[in-house]
């Protein structure tokens, strides 16, 4: 089965590029299941439930987020009745959401979604995901033919450790959050497909999706400025892994970046 995983979607110009350019990158490359990162979604800063039914309407299969989920607060309200849209699973137990989500792929393959968070300079510091990936293998993937992996963390030293940590237990462990593409995309020696970051879905004519004139007077003048979404061209961003769904384990994986005007 070919797995379309999509980075961070950031603010109006991300969703219209997912909006026109997905269907067509689905078709051109077999895509069976689609998981999209949606923290920025809702002006760069989390996601509210228009924007959620926005995503409804495309063909994805489940949506994966990390430290901006609750910035649009009524996120906590529905949360709970949208299991396809995931917060980090190390959140505590009693927070709402899960970062687990396990459905039915092409052909019955059953397909386990886990969203987790890192901690190293991330805010607030959760529990250890190394710990907590470990417990969901054991308790809860058992059912689930592939499982993917999204390790929203800012430093690539963490995000490669959850890598080797992981290869040859699930399929793919891709890294999200830090909003620029990395070319270290391969397949890990135990089956693995493996990248420390998929990038950003949205305009790279800012700095990581903000305005740059707005960031730049932050860094260069230390003046306070208002963070708005850049405008202008945008582009998608993520990877398209082929995987043995009888092993449950990747024989490729393909960076790709879709322009859109």
């Amino acid at each position: 089965m070919n797995v379309l995983m999509v980075g961070d979607v950031y603010a109006r110009p991300g969703r219209r590029v997912l909006r026109e350019t997905l269907g067509e990158i689905q078709s051109r490359h077999g895509i069976d299941f689609t998981v999209v990162n949606v923290e920025n979604a809702a002006g760069g800063f989390g996601i509210t439930e228009k924007v959620l039914e926005e995503f409804h309407a495309l063909p994805i299969d489940a949506m994966t987020s990390g430290n901006h989920i609750w910035d649009k607060r009524e996120a906590l309200d529905f949360i709970d009745g949208n299991p396809d849209l995931l917060r980090p699973h190390n959140y505590p137990a009693d927070t709402p959401g899960s970062g687990w989500y396990a459905c039915d792929g092409p052909g019955g393959v059953r397909v386990g979604v886990l969203n987790l968070m890192g901690q190293i300079f991330m805010n607030p510091t959760l529990d250890s995901p190394f710990d907590l990936v470990d417990e969901v293998l054991e308790n809860e993937a058992g059912g689930v033919d592939v499982l993917l992996v999204d390790f929203h963390a800012e430093t690539t030293s963490e995000k490669v450790a959850m890598g080797w940590h992981l290869d040859g237990r699930v399929a793919a462990v891709v890294g999200t959050h830090t909003h620029i593409p990395t070319a270290d995309e391969r397949i890990l020696p135990g089956g693995t497909a493996y990248i420390t970051d998929l990038g950003m879905t949205g305009c790279y004519d800012s700095v990581i999706g903000s305005d740059r004139n707005a960031v730049l007077k932050r860094m260069v003048h230390k003046l306070h400025a208002r963070l708005d979404p850049a405008t202008g061209d945008a582009s998608l961003c993520g990877v398209i892994v082929e995987v043995d769904e009888s092993t449950g384990l990747s024989r490729n994986i393909q960076r790709i970046r879709v322009e859109a005007e």
